[in-house]
C-alpha cells in the first residue's frame, strides 16, 4: 500500500486536499477511522442534532474537568465518520473577518494575510445568492463547496435583524463578502436539500478518480525514517501494517487528533514524549499547546405566537418533515434553521466584531430537549477571541487512548467581562420594537439575574462549546519555538511531513471553522505542488468609527 500523498484524516480539510492533489494528477490514500455518511441522520440538514449525539459518528471526546467552570467536564463532538466534523457540524458558513488572517500574517504566518487566503476561499465555493443581494464580485461561482441561504420564511428571521438595525447596529448583505460586521442572512452549506460537506463536495468526486482511494484504519503514529516522513502506521482489521508515502505525509486528523498523532510518533514537547517513553525525534514544544475554543451559551425566550418550529417537535411532526425530506429534498428538513445571524463589536476601539449570533426560531438545546415553555426562539451568543489557551496531551503512549484536553476556559479575567457584555447587549437588542409582537418573555438566563455575580454564576453553569476548537499545531515562522508548521504547512523540524488542518490556525477566526478549514486544505495542496494563486487587492470594510463607537 503506496501512494505519492498520504492523507490523515476524511474531513474539512483532508478531503480538499485529496480532490486537489488528485486533480493534478498525484496519486493519493487517505486514511479515516470513522464509517460511512450514508443515512439520513447526516444527508438531512434539520436532523443536525442527531449525528452530533450518536457514538458511531463521533469521537466521543470531553474536556478534562474545567477550572474556571466549577469542574464541568464540557462534550467536544469530532466527527468520526467519511467528511469528519463537516458530516456532523451546523452546516454553517463563516469565511471569517479579513482582521483574523491579516492577524495571521503579523503573527509569522507569512503569505496568509486576507489578500492571500480570498482568492481560495473563491476558488472553493459556489455561492447561490437567489437574488439576496450581496456582492458577486467576493463570492465565488464554480467551487466544489455549494453554499446558500435559507428561505427565511418564518418572520422571527426578519425580526431579529430590524431589532439589531433599531438598536443602532449596521446590517450588512453579506457577511462573508466585504462587510461582515451587522446583522443578516446567516449562509449555510447545504445543496439540493442536503448537507453539503467536504465529503460530498470534494472526497467522493475525488475517489471517482484512479488515483485516488481511501482506506479504513485507525493511523497509529507517522513513521519517521532519518528525520523523514516515509509513511503511516495504521491498525486494520486487528493487523498493524506500514502504508508509505512516496512524496509526503499530511496530517489533517483535526485538532485534537493531529497533535496527539505528532506526539505518538516522537514529534513534540521532549520531557511530555519522555513521560511517556516515546523516543523524541524533534522537540516541538508547541505540539499540542496554544488550544482555543469559541465559547457561548443561548438566550431563550419564550414566544407569543404560536409561530416557532415547535410546532413540529413531536413525532408526527418530525414524521412530517423527514417524509416531506425524504421524498423531495425540500420543506424545513432542507435547512438548518440557522437563517439569521450577527456579527458586532462589544465596544469601542475594538476594531472588527468580537461577537458573534446564531439565531433559531425554535427554543432548544444542543441534544435536542426543547424548552419546557413551548413555542419559543433563541440567540447563541459568544465572544469571538478569549485570551484563554488550553492544550491537548497525551493520555499515554497507546494510540486508542483518547487524548487529554483542557480549554482552560473561562481563565482572565476579560472573558468575563466579554459574557457579561454578551448578556446586557443581546437583552437590549430584544428589547427593540421589532421583537415586541413576539417576544412573551424571557426564558434564560432570565430577568432576575441582573448583577455581575448573578451573570457570571449563570455562566459558570451554562456556557458550552461552540465545537470549534484549534490551534494546537501553530503555524509561524520557523524561528518562533512556538510555532509546529511554517507558512508552507511543513511539520519544523522533520522533512516529508505536513499538517493542514484547523491546528495550524494561529489564533481562532471570527465564527464556525468549516469554511477557514477547508480553505486550509485548497490552500495547503497549492503549497504542495508549489504554485499559488494571484492575492487579491479588495479591501474588506472595518466600521469608519471603530475609535469612537461601539456601533
Amino acid at each position: 500500500m503506496n501512494a505519492d500523498y498520504v492523507i490523515v484524516g476524511a474531513g474539512s480539510a483532508g478531503c480538499a486536499l485529496a480532490y486537489r492533489l488528485s486533480e493534478a494528477g498525484k496519486s493519493v490514500l487517505v486514511i479515516e477511522h470513522g464509517g460511512s455518511d450514508v443515512g439520513p441522520f447526516i444527508q438531512m440538514p434539520g436532523a443536525l442534532s442527531y449525528p452530533m449525539n450518536m457514538a458511531m459518528y463521533d469521537w466521543g471526546y470531553k474536556s478534562q474537568p474545567e477550572p474556571h467552570l466549577g469542574g464541568r467536564e464540557l462534550v467536544c463532538p469530532r466527527g468520526k465518520v467519511v467528511g469528519g466534523s463537516s458530516s456532523i457540524n451546523g452546516m454553517v458558513y463563516v469565511r471569517g473577518h479579513a482582521g483574523d488572517y491579516n492577524h495571521w500574517a503579523e503573527s509569522g504566518a507569512a503569505g496568509w494575510s486576507y489578500a492571500d487566503v480570498l482568492p481560495y476561499f473563491k476558488r472553493m465555493e459556489t455561492w447561490d445568492d437567489r437574488g439576496h443581494g450581496g456582492d458577486p464580485d467576493w463570492r465565488g461561482s464554480d467551487g466544489p463547496l455549494h453554499v446558500t441561504r435559507g428561505p427565511r420564511d418564518n418572520p422571527l428571521h426578519a425580526a431579529f435583524v430590524a431589532a439589531g438595525q433599531q438598536a443602532g447596529y449596521p446590517v450588512t448583505a453579506d457577511y462573508n463578502g466585504a462587510q461582515q460586521e451587522g446583522f443578516g442572512a446567516m449562509e449555510m452549506t447545504v445543496h439540493k436539500g442536503r448537507r453539503w460537506s467536504a465529503a460530498n463536495a470534494y472526497l467522493k468526486p475525488a475517489l471517482k478518480r484512479d488515483n485516488c482511494d481511501m482506506i479504513r484504519a485507525l493511523a497509529r503514529r507517522v513513521v519517521i525514517e532519518e528525520g523523514r516522513a516515509v509513511g503511516v502506521e495504521v491498525e486494520r482489521g486487528g493487523q498493524i501494517e506500514v502504508i508509505r508515502a512516496n512524496s509526503e505525509v499530511i496530517l489533517a486528523a483535526s485538532s485534537l487528533n493531529s497533535p496527539k498523532l505528532l506526539m505518538l510518533s516522537g514529534i513534540g514537547p521532549a520531557a511530555h514524549l519522555a513521560e511517556h517513553g516515546i523516543e523524541v525525534i524533534a522537540d516541538r514544544p508547541g505540539v499540542g499547546q496554544n488550544l482555543q475554543d469559541h465559547l457561548e451559551f443561548y438566550f431563550q425566550f419564550a414566544s407569543k405566537l404560536p409561530i416557532t418550529l415547535y410546532k413540529y417537535w413531536n413525532l408526527f411532526g418530525k414524521a412530517l418533515v423527514g417524509a416531506q425530506w425524504l421524498f423531495t429534498k425540500t420543506g424545513l428538513g432542507a435547512s438548518n434553521q440557522f437563517e439569521s445571524a450577527a456579527f458586532i463589536r462589544s465596544d469601542k476601539g475594538i476594531d472588527y466584531p468580537d461577537i458573534q449570533y446564531h439565531f433559531l426560531p425554535i427554543a432548544v438545546r444542543y441534544d435536542g430537549q426543547a424548552a419546557a415553555e413551548g413555542h419559543g426562539f433563541q440567540a447563541h451568543v459568544g465572544p469571538m477571541r478569549s485570551a484563554s489557551r488550553g492544550a491537548v496531551t497525551l493520555a499515554s503512549a497507546d494510540p486508542k487512548d483518547a487524548p487529554n484536553i483542557l480549554f482552560n476556559y473561562m481563565s482572565t479575567e476579560q472573558d468575563w467581562i466579554d459574557f457579561r457584555k454578551c448578556v446586557r447587549l443581546t437583552r437590549e437588542i430584544f428589547a427593540q420594537e421589532a421583537m415586541k409582537p413576539y417576544l412573551k418573555h424571557e426564558i434564560q438566563p432570565g430577568t432576575e439575574l441582573q448583577t455581575d455575580e448573578e451573570i457570571d454564576g449563570f455562566l459558570r453553569e451554562h456556557v458550552e462549546s461552540a465545537y470549534h476548537p484549534c490551534g494546537t499545531c501553530k503555524m509561524g515562522a520557523v524561528d518562533d519555538p512556538m510555532a509546529v508548521v511554517d507558512p508552507e504547512c511543513r511539520v519544523i523540524g522533520v522533512e516529508g511531513l505536513r499538517v493542514a488542518d484547523s491546528s495550524i490556525f494561529p489564533r481562532i477566526t471570527n465564527g464556525n471553522l468549516n469554511g477557514p478549514s477547508i480553505m486550509t486544505g485548497e490552500k495547503a495542496s497549492d503549497h504542495i505542488l508549489g504554485r499559488r494563486l494571484p492575492a487579491s487587492n479588495a479591501q474588506a470594510w472595518f466600521n469608519p468609527n471603530w475609535q469612537t463607537d461601539q456601533r
